[in-house]
């Protein structure tokens, strides 16, 4: 599981929140494009511009809490 903290909302208020962990799905065509793709407020995946998000690294135990709480 790879996780991302927002650092930009500018143009996705409602969609995004700052200093918020986002999980990310992988997608390897969104990223040649300079996206990537999160599990939004919504709890729908959308593709986001990578520079709204900084990478963070959890623990794994860390890490499920947060991918099942997301459930």
């Amino acid at each position: 599981m790879r996780f991302l903290v927002c650092v930009n909302n500018k143009d996705y208020p409602a969609s995004l929140e700052l200093r918020k962990i986002y999980r990310v799905l992988p997608d390897a065509r969104a990223a040649k494009h300079g996206l990537v793709r999160v599990i939004d407020e919504s709890g729908e995946d959308y593709l986001y511009p990578a520079d709204y998000f900084a990478p963070i690294k959890l623990p794994q135990l860390l890490a499920r809490k947060v991918f099942a709480a997301a459930m």
